[in-house]
């Protein structure tokens, strides 16, 4: 880019952040809409409610409702009627509440951990949940959720090496029931359900199949929400064993089953999934994410999906719950490839990050080292893998250092005005002095990859999360030390210091590879202004990977003070003057270079001819 195209670019951009910044809608505009919006939601869940066969209703709290004397003698009659109460059934990892009223899981405790602010960590509770059965028993359609169970147990704790189970019973007739039976292992994060019917093949329609309904809404448990928004959605397993999404970057539904069986959906959080396995498969059903503006919540999840219906006496449909942390390793140890809903990026990255990253980094935590010291370590073996590559980039910017004085003498002597007859000119001043004007980018290229698995890497590890290093109290989230009131336009109210240094260490850098490579005019100044718009993008990134490329940025500035001890620019200028003496030996051109010389020699042609027409 020329002077004039630079200063061009960036007058655009201040008159886009003018022009986004003098739209932006007041707080009071904000606050209208949003009034709006939430009477729309309303009227909308309204209308939902009454088609509850069809679609999850939205998830609100239940009441008992008042049932008349027909209501009392229909389908599931005596059940319409009850009183509320809780079964807890527990191991070391989880708390799981059953209520009577729908039989369902009512809410869940992972004991180990906890959020941000100390509290439990309850993945879900009662008046934001709701599970149960949908199905048409004659022309009455019935809601599980509604009704009354009968349980086998008041409370069962299961110690690690044992097992236990709890049935809730929703009765038609002594003979005629549906059971829900719960049951727990010690030492696991699953929750093992089976639906039994007895004798409901004649009371339940066979023509329309069941439609197990499942909605729950997500609290903040992390310390930023934004990243929390950022990094949860609903996940589900299909087709030949595709796992896909929806929800994570705004509010979606979808149909699913229309290529495949669907093995598994999830409720996903940044750290913690609810997961629904069908071991022997969904054939249908709709899923749904919502994003709420309520403070505190995170996304509201709803899924409908299809159960056959019941054709024999007894009929069984075996299901499994995951409630847990989405830890790599404790997501793969649950089978169904639970592992795939943690984002470790896009086609080679993921692989890169699977096979080679997450190993080592297994391997440096068996070792029982600090996270800190392990990032340390994980950046210091990256670094040696990648010397070779940085060698050869440092060397090839040290070339070019060496040439710069006679590609100056090039420009002096062609001028600026034909740029086409300059780039020839030093396409040449490169063949005989046997240098390649790319050979410090590509070694930069092929590292790319690995810098961007780890941009993937670093904030979905749960094993950072709420772990200290230095000043940083969590890794796996940003760490203030200035906090503001919120800018509008950037959206940011505070400050990273990792991020900060991490800049700051990053300009350090630019400027030494600009006294390497002798950059001089606006190439010169352009590398200073990617570190500035990286400190925007990644101060609200976990500090781990603010930490990770701080900890590069040294490794890098120390291996370079290293090379240059051996790199000798005199012996450098030798070795060029050489090869320029040497008959240069005409290698056969690829295409693309034949292409690009016979362009250079339209556009010199041109050249000469303006001048003769004017």
């Amino acid at each position: 880019m020329d002077r004039n195209t630079f200063t061009g670019l960036f007058l655009i951009l201040i008159i886009l952040i003018g022009f986004t910044y003098l739209t932006k809608p007041s707080e009071e505009e904000i606050k209208r809409e949003r009034i709006v919006q939430d009477s729309i939601a309303r009227s909308k869940t309204t209308k939902d409610t009454a088609a509850i066969a069809a679609n999850a209703s939205p998830v609100k709290k239940d009441t008992t409702p008042t049932v008349d004397s027909a209501v009392l003698g229909g389908p599931f009659g005596p059940a319409n009627q009850g009183t509320a109460s809780t079964v807890v059934l527990q191991n070391e990892h989880l708390k799981v509440n059953l209520s009577t009223k729908g039989g369902r899981i009512a809410s869940v405790e992972l004991k180990e951990y906890k959020t941000y602010d100390k509290k439990p960590v309850i993945l879900f509770n009662e008046e934001e949940s709701n599970f149960g059965l949908v199905f048409n028993a004659g022309n009455a359609v019935i809601s599980t959720k509604n009704l009354y169970f009968i349980p086998s147990a008041s409370q069962l704790t299961v110690s690690s090496k044992d097992s236990g189970a709890v049935t809730m019973r929703l009765n038609y007739s002594p003979e005629q029931y549906i059971d829900y039976i719960y049951s727990l292992k010690g030492g696991s994060y699953k929750v093992d359900l089976t639906i039994v019917t007895k004798g409901l093949q004649k009371v339940i329609s066979p023509t329309q199949p069941l439609s197990l309904n499942w909605e729950a809404t997500l609290r903040q448990k992390e310390k930023d929400l934004n990243s929390e928004h950022r990094y949860s959605g609903a996940y589900f397993n299909h087709a030949e064993n595709e796992v896909d999404h929806i929800g994570t970057t705004k509010d979606e539904k979808k149909d699913l089953g229309e290529d495949g069986k669907i093995k598994w959906i999830s409720f996903k959080q940044h750290f913690f999934s609810n997961v629904l396995i069908a071991r022997n498969g969904f054939d249908k059903g709709t899923l749904s994410v919502t994003t709420s503006s309520a403070p505190g919540i995170v996304k509201s999840f709803a899924a409908s999906m299809q159960l056959a219906a019941p054709k024999q006496d007894v009929n069984t449909y075996p299901l499994e719950f995951y409630f847990g942390p989405n830890r790599f390793t404790t997501l793969k140890s649950q089978g169904y490839d639970l592992e795939r809903q943690i984002d470790l990026g896009w086609g080679p990255l993921k692989w890169i990050n699977r096979v080679a990253v997450i190993p080592l980094f297994n391997g440096l935590e068996a070792l029982g080292w600090g996270y800190g010291l392990i990032i340390l370590v994980l950046t210091i073996i990256l670094k040696l893998v990648l010397t070779p590559l940085t060698y050869k980039s440092y060397l090839s910017m040290a070339k070019m250092r060496v040439l710069k004085p006679e590609m100056d003498e090039i420009k002096a002597k062609v001028g600026e005005d034909n740029a086409t007859l300059l780039q020839q000119e030093y396409l040449k001043l490169y063949k005989k002095a046997g240098v390649n004007p790319l050979g410090g980018c590509i070694p930069m290229v092929l590292q790319l990859p690995i810098v961007m698995a780890f941009f993937f890497f670093f904030p979905n590890l749960f094993e950072l999360r709420q772990e200290s290093f230095l000043w940083m109290k969590d890794l796996s989230t940003y760490d203030s030390v200035i906090n503001f009131a919120k800018i509008p336009l950037i959206n940011v109210d505070h400050i990273s210091l990792m991020c900060l240094l991490m800049t700051l260490s990053t300009l350090v850098i630019t400027y030494f590879n600009n006294q390497t490579s002798g950059a001089t005019g606006q190439m010169k100044y352009i590398g200073y202004i990617t570190p500035v718009i990286f400190l925007g993008v990644l101060n609200s990134y976990p500090a781990g990977l603010n930490y990770y490329y701080f900890l590069a940025n040294l490794l890098t500035f120390v291996q370079q003070m290293i090379i240059r001890q051996w790199v000798n620019d005199d012996k450098i200028h030798a070795r060029i003057q050489e090869n320029k003496k040497k008959p240069t030996t005409e290698k056969k051109k690829s295409k693309f270079q034949q292409r690009m010389d016979d362009y250079m020699r339209q556009q010199q042609a041109k050249a000469k001819e303006q001048p003769k027409k004017k």
